[in-house]
Parts: C-alpha cells; structure tokens; sequence
C-alpha cells in the first residue's frame, strides 16, 4: 500500500539542506512526496524559529495542517527543525495537534517518526544539538544549475539579540573530504554554481583543524570539474585574513560578491551586541577588499533599533551606508529573542525599529538603481534558470544576484537552463536586468 507524505519546508537555506536529506530518507523507505498535503497520510513541517516572524510562520503552518487533520483529510503531522528544538519542553502540550518532533540533530530520525505515527504512536526524539554533523545524502531540489553546500553547522559567536547558538548548538565544521566528496557530486548531477553555506563560513576548520581552512576549501571546490561559480555566505567580518582575501581575489571560480553580515557600524552598540570588531575596523576591511578584489560586490545585513541605537547612532549607520555605498543590503527590525541578553536591554518599540529599517531601504534605493544601471552595455555570463512565458523571456542570475534575495536578469534570445548563458545588459528597472544573448554565442 502506498504510503504519502508532503513536507513543507521553512527558513533559511541550511534548514533545506535538512528538509533534501529528509527527502532522500524517506524515499528510501518507501514513502512517496506529493505535493498537497491535502489528502495525504502525513506531512512534514521543518521549521524556524529564529525570529518572531518565523515563529508565527511556522506556527500558522503547524495549525494549518492541525486543521486538514482534524477534518480527516490528513493522517498525521510531524514537525521538525527549529521550533521543536527550541521549545523542546513545552511544543507538544501547546500543540497537541502534533504527532511527532524532531530536533536539530534528529533529521535522520524521520523515517522512524513516520513509522511511528503511521501506527498510531507519538514519538519525541531530541539528540545533542553540538553532535558532529550527520552526513546523510539529499534529493537536491535548487537550481537547475545551482546548489547549496553546507560546510558547518552551529555557531560560536553568541551575538547578544541571536538565538542560533541555543538553538543549533556549538560550532562544528564537516570534513574537509566529505564536503568534497559532496561537491564532485552535485557537479555530477549539473550543479553548475555551488554556494556555500554555513551559520559563519569564516570559522571553518578551527574547530575540526586547529586553523582557518576556508581559502583552502576554495581552492579544493574550484578543482572540481563542472563548478563554474562558488559563492560564498556569510563571512564574519572579524575573521578575514590575508590568505582568504587573495583567494577570493585570485580564484576565477569564486564570484566577486561576499555576504558579510556587520548588523551596525556604531562601535557601542557593536560591543554590547558581543560583536567583534569596531565600526572602523569594518570600514577598513571593505575598503581593503574593494581595493583588491576588482568589480566586487558586497552584500550585508543589517539591524535597525537594536538596544543603544537612538537618533545619532542610527544616522552614524545611515552615513555609513551612504559613503559605503554597499550594493545589496538587507535589513530588519530588532526582534528581542526570548533567551538572549539584548532582550532584557532598553530599545525602541518595534513600530520605530520598523520605520528606521523602511529608511534605509529608502536610503539604499538609489545606490542600488546605480549600481543595476551600471552593467547597461556590458556582458554579463547568467546563469540561466528557467522562462517567463509570460514575458516571452529567459530569467536567470549574474554573479552579483544570490538566489531568492537579490534581483534576476531577463533576456531575449537562446537560453539554456542550468547553463552559463553571455547576456548584452539593454536596461535596468526597479532592481531587475534586461537584455539579450549575444548573437552567435547563446
């Protein structure tokens, strides 16, 4: 008899990296993926829980499919990832709907959490969240073309407003040959951009090797036939050293655009924040990577109304910005995580923290439209990912656009999808590229 399941997948790119590997588990075991899960003997929801925003995401999911239960139209439910991880105590008797739950370290579980719930029992399995990584193969369901490459999982750094080390646990690095062994294998399977991910790529290997290693993985990934693009998320600024700076300059493969979260620039707040370094020493390290890293672009994250900012630090950040002019910027509102020092420090209300951030993305509008309008006339290679009938037109990202964060090119002409295609930049609009194949070379 057929068994099915749907899983709904929430959060950032390392928690789908777990939802692949469930995948892969679960089809092994017999169980077939719809994509409704209406109808079906079980669903899957993998959560977040790093924010207010994405707890009540993935709570509206959770009663969601309590609801399909409850009407007869689903079997059972399980949940999995963050939220459970984090609320380990207390999920099950405020969710009673809930079959079964799976912390960080139980991905590999699942087939026993479907076994169980699939006879009728609940099932609660939460290993040590600082257990080496599991290495479990995946169903990778990105690209075409690309791929995420988790390298680490877990994080050291205890930022004073993060969750994610309480939540996932201290720092470990995988295996230098397992990552390899891992990359040769989506290169197999047409990957033809690998962008690696971790809570902090930056630290890789101290905890495995007794040193930095990341410009080192760079140049082992860059040796694997079929990896045009690496990518590389997110780099701590205080972990830079001389080693990976001349890497990411002199490696063709790896794409001039970094993600280095700064948060703030206020020195301050980035002290009671328990972030390392000065506002100085970040206005130094983009200044130097600019200096040796041609056509870089850089890409950060920022937090408006964290504990401490009031009008002079905001507008020392908002200076910043405008002298820095940073090409992709991301930014939030504070959200004080229950658990974390900066909860109980004195900040602005969320209302106000909310109204900083829409300034900034007011702020930064006009340096991203020129930065967009500067590539018009020039040739950029796209990574080709697909085509809009709608606009009659191919779509697909340059190595200055990250999957589902940043802006996508259109083009007309012959497109390859899951293939590096050369794109003549006509126009630019509201963050997007718009152009056409060269004529001979599509």
């Amino acid at each position: 008899m057929e068994k099915t399941y749907a899983l709904i997948s929430l959060g950032c790119a390392k928690n789908l990296v777990n939802s692949e590997q469930m995948l892969y588990l679960m089809s092994e075991a017999g169980y077939t993926l719809v994509s409704d899960p209406d109808g079906a003997d079980l669903v899957i929801v993998n959560t977040c829980g790093f924010i207010d925003a994405a707890k009540s995401e993935a709570i509206d999911n959770i009663l969601e499919m309590a609801e399909l239960k409850k009407a007869g139209r689903l079997g059972g439910l399980i949940v999995t990832g963050c939220l459970p991880e984090r609320y380990k105590e207390t999920i099950l008797a405020e969710l009673p709907e809930i079959d079964a739950v799976l912390g960080i370290s139980n991905f590999k579980d699942i087939v026993a959490a479907a076994d169980a719930v699939m006879e009728g029992r609940t099932l609660s399995l939460f290993s040590d969240q600082s257990a080496p990584v599991d290495e479990l193969p995946r169903v990778v369901t990105t690209g075409p073309g690309w791929a995420w490459l988790r390298i680490a999982e877990g994080c050291d750094n205890f930022c004073a407003f993060c969750a994610i080390p309480y939540i996932r646990g201290r720092y470990r690095s995988r295996s230098m040959e397992n990552i390899l062994e891992e990359a040769r294998d989506l290169a197999n399977h047409g990957a033809k951009e690998l962008i690696v991910i971790a809570q902090d790529i930056t630290r890789y290997g101290t905890d495995l090797y007794g040193k930095r290693m990341l410009a080192e993985l760079c140049r082992r990934l860059s040796e694997i036939e079929g990896v045009k693009w690496l990518r590389l998320h997110y780099l701590y600024p205080d972990q830079f050293d001389d080693e990976l700076i001349d890497e990411i300059a002199s490696n063709p493969k790896i794409v001039k655009y970094l993600d280095i979260p700064i948060q703030h620039i206020n020195n301050r707040i980035l002290e009671s924040m328990n972030r390392r370094g000065t506002g100085d020493e970040i206005r130094a390290l983009f200044k130097t990577l600019r200096e040796r890293v041609p056509g870089l672009v850089l890409r950060t994250s920022l937090i408006a109304g964290l504990p401490g900012e009031g009008e002079a630090e905001f507008e020392e950040l908002c200076a910043f910005l405008r002298e820095a002019k940073i090409e992709r910027v991301g930014v939030f509102p504070f959200s004080p995580e229950e658990g974390t020092p900066a909860a109980k420090m004195e900040h602005v209300d969320f209302e106000e923290a909310q109204r900083r951030a829409d300034l900034i993305m007011e702020l930064q509008a006009p340096i991203m439209d020129e930065f967009c309008a500067s590539f018009i006339g020039k040739t950029l290679d796209v990574l080709c990912e697909g085509y809009d009938e709608e606009s009659g037109q191919w779509y697909g990202r340059s190595y200055a656009d990250s999957p589902e964060i940043d802006g996508q090119v259109f083009f007309e002409g012959e497109g390859r999808e899951g293939e590096l295609v050369p794109v003549l930049i006509d126009s630019a609009e509201d963050g997007l590229l718009y152009g056409r194949t060269k004529e001979g070379e599509a």
